[in-house]
């Protein structure tokens, strides 16, 4: 049976960030997953994770000013330094919140580069964060981000990703799979997941065009659950989604999907 993980910067947003744990928890959830702990003490966090079973999943190394619309930094030359120290403050986090795995956001494409470039400074920047993060257990992901939602970004498809790996080239990195963007940018979903199988690690979830919860929308998300059980995939399904409304009002379908 699947494994879902709560995104809790995009659920459960009817209370502060501390105490959405509890909810998660209270909900039905197993694991959490968010994109940033850095503004909340990693103790306190760690404390919340234990109080209530659950697992922290994942969440993105530092990307930058997001305020100000930066959406990482690792493919874009002359930021290395403060890539690499963003490295070591999501080292710290995932230590201190026993979580194994990482995304490192790719950034923007930058026209001040060639697209080379930016592709070399991507490779170098994720083979950096692997050897860093390799010794603690940690993997590294990529996920491509589809051209709607974040227009301009560097990674944008499965087959991108996917001939990055082997350029790369560390057993710890993979591919984020995030099903929604997927849908928008390649469809086809189970041939993907069939033909990306060994090169994704974590796989997020949310309806289509909509981005809300699973059980709406274009994508029969139960027949792909009941897929991947088949297929033996063992890793975390993070739900990446807004909720149409509150939040625990719409979670018939983790129910469901438990059952």
């Amino acid at each position: 049976m699947a494994k879902f993980a709560a995104n809790l910067s995009m659920m459960f947003n009817e209370v502060p960030f501390i105490q959405r744990f509890e909810r998660a928890a209270q909900a039905g959830f197993s694991g959490v997953e968010y994109l940033f702990p850095y503004e909340e003490d990693a103790d306190s966090i760690a404390f919340e994770l234990q109080k209530h079973h659950l697992t922290q999943v994942l969440f993105n190394m530092p990307a930058g000013n997001w305020t100000a619309g930066e959406r990482g930094m690792a493919s874009i030359p002359g930021r290395e330094d403060e890539f690499a120290q963003g490295v070591f403050t999501a080292l710290k986090y995932a230590n201190a919140l026993g979580c194994k795995q990482v995304h490192a956001m790719a950034g923007k494409v930058d026209t001040k580069f060639t697209a080379e470039q930016q592709k070399a400074c991507f490779i170098k920047n994720i083979q950096y964060a692997a050897d860093v993060m390799a010794p603690h257990g940690i993997r590294v992901l990529i996920e491509p981000i589809n051209t709607r939602d974040m227009p301009g970004y560097f990674l944008t498809t499965q087959k991108q990703a996917e001939a990055l790996l082997p350029l790369i080239d560390r057993k710890n990195v993979f591919i984020q799979l995030d099903l929604y963007h997927c849908q928008i940018m390649e469809g086809d979903l189970v041939k993907t997941i069939e033909r990306l199988w060994g090169k994704f690690s974590h796989i997020q979830i949310a309806s289509v065009p909509e981005r809300h919860e699973p059980d709406s929308g274009e994508v029969n998300f139960p027949w792909i659950f009941k897929k991947l059980d088949e297929m033996g995939y063992e890793g975390w399904l993070g739900c990446e989604y807004h909720p149409a409304g509150c939040t625990e009002a719409g979670l018939d379908w983790l129910k469901q999907a438990q059952s």
